[in-house]
């Protein structure tokens, strides 16, 4: 079956976007495009200040680390990297409104979360 995004072809964001998750231990092709579009559309300003291989290794960190949960984040990125995204996540969980935070939901909705990292997260339906 194709994508959408195939036929058009992929956008040099959406490859950057890609090779972030991949560097993080997520292969792209579990992240949905509409997942990725709405990263791209979260770090749009991060993009303009940092540039975008730095802005969307930031996304994929966290997203990755939501995804996969702590130990198997761990086992692929290492121990050090997974305690400071632990302390992002628990930040973005206490803030409520960063764009860190909004990633999380973003995992929680779509699906991704690890249930582990769902744990943690107390999302209002109202």
């Amino acid at each position: 079956m194709f994508r959408f995004f195939d036929l058009l072809g992929r956008s040099s964001a959406m490859n950057a976007l890609d090779d972030a998750f991949r560097a993080f231990g997520v292969h792209p092709m579990l992240v949905p495009d509409p997942v990725k579009l709405t990263v791209m559309q979260l770090y749009k300003t991060q993009v303009a200040a940092l540039g975008r291989k730095a802005a969307f290794a930031q996304a994929a960190q966290l997203l990755a680390y939501c995804i996969l949960g702590h130990e198997q984040f761990a086992s692929n990125n290492g121990m050090d990297i997974a305690d400071q995204t632990e302390h992002r996540v628990d930040e973005a969980i206490t803030d409520g409104a960063s764009r860190d935070a909004k990633l999380i939901l973003l995992a929680v909705h779509s699906g991704l979360i690890a249930p582990e990292i769902a744990d943690l997260v107390d999302v209002d339906d109202d």
